[in-house]
């Protein structure tokens, strides 16, 4: 019998928070043709500073991992339960950094490695990541997801 991704979550110690609001005229999600577009998602905790000079890659990482937790609750919010996510498909990060930073993909490795964790070989995904000179409220890194989904 195949397990399911709560029960997985619980035994990885991950308990989901409820999900965020959107700050702004917005919605967190867009369902398309089975196609499920999250709104980019920042760390739990709104920590705020840059790569590079105020966190670590390390402390980076952990920030990209609870990122990908917010995301896990918007999807949970949204369909109910997380065995209706049939493919991780894209994940995009933008990493708040000194401009001599050059560890950005080090950095997203939290939130594709917390995705393949959860959803096996579903949650290999496409990703890419930027570095960017500000993000929205000073936040170390922005997430940007695509999955498909049972509807």
């Amino acid at each position: 019998m195949i397990q399911s991704i709560e029960t997985k979550l619980k035994e990885m110690n991950i308990t989901l928070p409820s999900s965020s609001n959107p700050a702004a005229q917005y919605t967190n999600y867009v369902i398309v043709n089975g196609i499920m577009f999250v709104s980019g998602k920042g760390p739990s905790g709104h920590p705020r500073g840059k790569l590079g000079s105020t966190y670590t890659t390390e402390e980076g990482y952990e920030f990209a991992r609870t990122t990908g937790i917010e995301i896990l609750a918007v999807l949970k919010d949204a369909l109910g339960s997380l065995d209706k996510v049939k493919r991780v498909v894209k994940i995009q990060g933008f990493v708040n950094a000194e401009p001599s930073f050059e560890e950005h993909h080090k950095v997203l490795n939290g939130t594709s490695d917390l995705m393949y964790e959860v959803f096996g070989d579903k949650g290999v995904h496409a990703r890419s990541v930027l570095g960017a000179v500000s993000v929205r409220d000073n936040l170390p890194i922005i997430v940007d997801s695509i999955f498909e989904v049972e509807e």
